[in-house]
């Protein structure tokens, strides 16, 4: 069996400290080699075969990295392993394996490079996060023919089931008698009913978590209709509901103690003779009537819903995931995610575990004089905020209203796309908010 390829990580500027031979040395100063940031410079052996690569980690920073997602994602297929300094052994795999990260489905491409785990690294975690990333990605990457409402909850029956979680799913017309209104009224207009899915997991005496994820599976905008351009990447308004199932992989595969809710109400934004209007007053779960200002931002109209159900029984943790703005990018870009929470200690717990695991969050204010924003004549709020001003608060400040119970309440407004590649993230639906919160997690509920 061929020995893996080694991946001699090298800090800029600091040769001198990567043990290198003075023939490796030679060959770097030849081809200007200084450890550049996600270079990689092929070593030959005395055979002019090949012996190693040397790849750049760029200066060092104050935070980890997933820099080496950069050499998983340029190296040819093969075995490598990592050797010289490249930091945290865990982190610097994951970097690696979510760097090699290919979206296949639909055409073939070359294989993905693999890793031999680096000594020390525990691998089982290794293997749940880079399977929670990658059950993310995968979901959100795949196009709404074959992902609709039907395919989604044939998708989280499976997961629940390879997992041992229960589940319950309350579809089309039952959702009224349920009393899932907003739910309803959003994705009535689609081919495929709207359903609410509500999964299960844990000792019951244990703390109560309870994560909610929009799962929008397509979102044309409603009668109030997105431009083309607006839409094209519609495919991911699921992108909460993906972050969140794989959270709870990575809950369940680690064993952490706590009792595990998730909630995912599933609905396509679709248009026609059914659609809920601009004007229209709607009843919701807690009892608040709300006044549609705009039919596209539905996203915070079924986490409503769903919030206010999780909230019933008072969890010590309710977290929510949703591509939910356009205004959380424009603040924030679309590496951060925009992190709302009732609990400032939580928030900087979940920030400072983000820049642990390069999985990095940014607190956003709960500020309560915008809650005027949302003033409606005729109904208690309106879901879109006035003026054009503050729009991931005013979404938030929404969505607050619906929660009472929780002990803490966290929002993460998320993207769930990577415009353009970089480390550990290549280009197309990504993971964001799973490494950080079940870092906190981890240390709250240890297994």
């Amino acid at each position: 069996m061929a020995m893996p390829v080694p991946v001699i990580c090298v800090q800029q500027d600091v040769l001198d400290a990567a043990g290198l031979s003075p023939a490796q040395r030679l060959w770097a100063d030849a081809n200007d080699f200084a450890g550049q940031r996600g270079r990689l410079l092929a070593l030959p052996d005395a055979q002019s075969g090949l012996s190693a690569y040397l790849f750049g980690l760029g200066k060092p920073s104050d935070r980890p990295t997933m820099v080496t997602g950069l050499a998983g994602a340029a190296l040819p297929p093969g075995d490598y392993c990592l050797a010289g300094d490249y930091g945290d052994p865990v982190l610097a795999a994951i970097g690696f394996r979510l760097g090699a990260y290919r979206f296949d489905r639909y055409r073939a491409g070359k294989p993905a490079p693999t890793l031999s785990l680096p000594e020390g690294a525990d691998a089982a975690e290794i293997d749940r996060l880079v399977e929670a990333a990658v059950l993310a990605r995968d979901l959100v990457n795949t196009p709404t023919n074959d992902l609709g409402p039907d395919a989604f909850e044939a998708f989280i029956r499976d997961f629940a089931a390879t997992r041992g979680m229960t589940i319950a799913v309350t579809s089309g017309d039952d959702l009224l008698t349920a009393n899932f209104p907003l739910i309803h009224a959003v994705g009535r207009a689609a081919e495929q009913a709207p359903r609410l899915v509500d999964l299960g997991w844990g000792n019951p005496s244990h703390p109560k978590v309870t994560l909610v994820g929009k799962g929008v599976t397509f979102d044309t905008g409603g009668l109030d209709i997105k431009t083309a351009t607006g839409m094209l990447l519609m495919k991911k308004d699921m992108g909460g509901a993906a972050n969140v199932l794989g959270l709870a992989h990575a809950i369940v595969s680690a064993g952490l103690q706590l009792r595990l809710r998730v909630l995912i109400p599933v609905v396509e934004n679709a248009i026609s003779a059914s659609s809920f209007r601009p004007g229209d007053v709607l009843a919701s779960r807690k009892g608040l009537t709300v006044e549609i200002g705009n039919t596209d931002a539905e996203g915070r109209l079924i986490l409503a819903d769903a919030l206010a159900l999780a909230d019933e029984e008072g969890p010590e943790l309710l977290l929510d995931m949703a591509t939910l703005t356009g205004a959380a990018r424009v603040a924030l870009g679309p590496e951060l995610p925009a992190l709302f929470s009732t609990d400032d200690v939580l928030a900087r717990d979940l920030m400072r575990a983000g820049l642990l695991a390069d999985d990095p969050l940014w607190q956003m204010p709960l500020w309560s004089p915008y809650d005027a924003l949302m003033n409606s004549k005729i109904a208690d709020v309106n879901n879109a905020g006035s003026g054009g001003f503050a729009g991931s608060i005013t979404a938030a400040m929404f969505m607050n209203r619906f929660v009472s119970n929780a002990r803490a309440w966290v929002h993460l407004d998320i993207m769930a796309w990577a415009p353009e590649a970089r480390a550990g993230r290549p280009q197309g639906g990504t993971d964001h908010g799973i490494r950080s919160v079940y870092g906190v997690l981890k240390q709250r509920y240890p297994a």
